[in-house]
């Protein structure tokens, strides 16, 4: 990772990430552990960029049940998506612990529905809040001092802007109805992105149900709660992208 600090969140619309297209950095003895550089620091990868010596050492920072999840994958492009969202968390978290990345305390919450240990992924030390969302090409990590979601898609075809109006919040629909259909698939992805990344940062996933909070379809997100900042980020075409911070 290029060592320069990503900005928190600007007044306007969009969130830069620190656009990282190398890769995951691969340090076996970290130097830190190190401060957060603000409230929020956003970090974006693309899968294609790494090439094959790239993938097999990304592998090497995975734990035993990470690589067993990869080898599980029939595609081979899932497979190093998987490999590299995965990577690219632990080789973030590194410097900030001060352990290796393959030694990092990582856990899995309660699930929001059932209470067992496979929910949201977490540090078992305190103070470091993460959230990871991979889609197609395209990586995006959060690193916050308080709960922290992230969410990148792919933009959505029509069949499943069709299928999915009962996620939406009924102000969501009336809003998508208004567009012209050339801008409802845009429109419905950023509102998705938005939802899964409040949702991710209350811990819930989609337990809870997306059509219950309003976050907006235009093209400034809008707020579910007033103890959280929602902003879109910026990311490259064909794709969508949000985060959401809860307020100190």
């Amino acid at each position: 990772m290029n060592d320069v600090p990503a900005p928190a969140p600007p007044p306007g619309p969009l969130c830069p990430a620190l656009l990282d297209l190398p890769g995951p950095r691969y340090t076996p003895y970290p130097v830190g552990p190190r401060p957060l550089r603000g409230p929020l620091e956003l970090y974006l990868t693309e899968v294609g960029a790494q090439d094959d010596r790239s993938l097999l050492r990304a592998q090497e920072l995975l734990d035993a049940q990470e690589r067993a999840r990869a080898r599980a994958f029939r595609r081979a492009r899932d497979r190093d998506a998987y490999v590299i969202a995965h990577a690219t968390l632990r080789s973030l978290l590194s410097p900030l612990l001060g352990v290796p990345a393959d030694e990092l305390p990582l856990m899995r919450e309660p699930c929001a529905g059932c209470g067992k240990p496979h929910g949201r992924p977490a540090l078992r030390t305190s103070g470091v809040h993460f959230s990871l969302s991979h889609s197609g090409d395209l990586v995006l990590v959060a690193l916050a001092g308080a709960p922290v979601g992230v969410d990148v898609e792919g933009v959505a075809g029509e069949e499943a802007v069709r299928g999915a109006q009962c996620a939406l919040h009924a102000a969501e629909v009336a809003e998508l109805a208004l567009l012209p259909a050339r801008e409802r698939q845009a429109a419905f992805t950023r509102t998705w992105v938005r939802k899964e990344a409040y949702l991710k940062g209350l811990g819930t996933g989609l337990v809870r149900d997306p059509a219950l909070d309003h976050v907006g379809t235009g093209p400034r997100p809008v707020s579910p709660s007033p103890e959280w900042v929602l902003r879109d980020v910026l990311v490259p075409a064909g794709y969508a992208a949000a985060v959401a911070l809860r307020r100190e």
